[in-house]
């Protein structure tokens, strides 16, 4: 279920005539896997099942079913070229109307894939931390801002856990497994400081860093005089967000960190679980 949270709860909050449209199975190609979500209303819909062809058809007798002239509960669709997609596999959709206990379970479902979120700690809140905030606020992840000025957090998005204190590499250890630290403060020290403790972790999915080659050469004869091995130092990325794309714009950074998370997210979730 890949919709912001807010947006999603807004939706919930000002539409009240529902159907509840997932994706049962998934055979072969699809655009969608099981268990994705669209919530369709009369004038609005809120997720989606993969789009094209067969999203449209869903979304019409979605609606349909919401006026009183359709009573069908499942679709079968092949995706072929009677719809014009080209995907050649097979999904079952189910259509739920959300009265009060669709509802719950929905919240429910809603609750638990939060829960499950992987975690992405910014170690700094300035132009690049706030417009990572915003990038990863639209990902199934869990976002939290950590800050030594109440100036800047201030700005944060408000999607975000803002934590305000006074040595943010204190809170390293409150990473949970799997998660993402990425390091953009105001103070190279405090940079050094934070990845010193995130490094030392082997249970981390990404531990990023904003800044140059030089950073980087800089931070690795630092590292190693405070005895950090060469396995640790090679577990950070620096600069974030890579090289091949030479804009520095904050959005830029932004875009190109973000697709850097959630993939290396995602690989190691693959591996943990293999």
């Amino acid at each position: 279920m890949n919709f912001a949270a807010q947006s999603l709860d807004a939706f919930l909050d000002r539409e009240f005539k529902l159907v509840i449209v997932e994706i049962l199975d998934a055979r072969g190609s699809t655009p969608r896997e099981a268990g994705a979500i669209m919530l369709v209303s009369p004038t609005d819909l809120h997720g989606t099942i993969g789009g094209g062809q067969m999203e449209h058809m869903a979304i019409d007798n979605a609606r349909a079913f919401l006026a009183g002239v359709s009573d069908t509960l499942t679709m079968d669709i092949p995706l072929g070229p009677d719809i014009g997609q080209c995907c050649g596999g097979r999904v079952i959709i189910g259509l739920r109307i959300c009265d009060d206990a669709a509802r719950a379970d929905l919240h429910r479902l809603i609750e638990e894939r939060r829960n499950g979120f992987p975690e992405v700690w910014l170690f700094g809140a300035g132009h690049v931390g706030r417009a990572l905030a915003d990038a990863l606020l639209l990902l199934p992840l869990k976002t939290y801002a950590v800050e030594t000025r109440e100036t800047e957090l201030a700005q944060m998005s408000a999607g975000a856990h803002h934590r305000l204190v006074a040595m943010p590499e204190a809170m390293v250890k409150d990473v949970a497994p799997g998660g993402a630290i990425v390091i953009l403060t105001h103070d190279h020290a405090l940079d050094f400081l934070v990845a010193k403790e995130a490094l030392a972790r082997n249970d981390l999915a990404y531990v990023g860093m904003i800044g140059s080659k030089t950073k980087r050469a800089t931070f690795s004869s630092w590292g190693r005089r405070e005895g950090m091995s060469d396995a640790e130092l090679a577990r950070l990325t620096l600069p974030i967000g890579g090289t091949a794309v030479p804009d520095k714009r904050p959005a830029v950074i932004a875009a190109l960190t973000a697709a850097e998370i959630i993939t290396r997210i995602s690989n190691y979730r693959v591996s943990s679980h293999s």
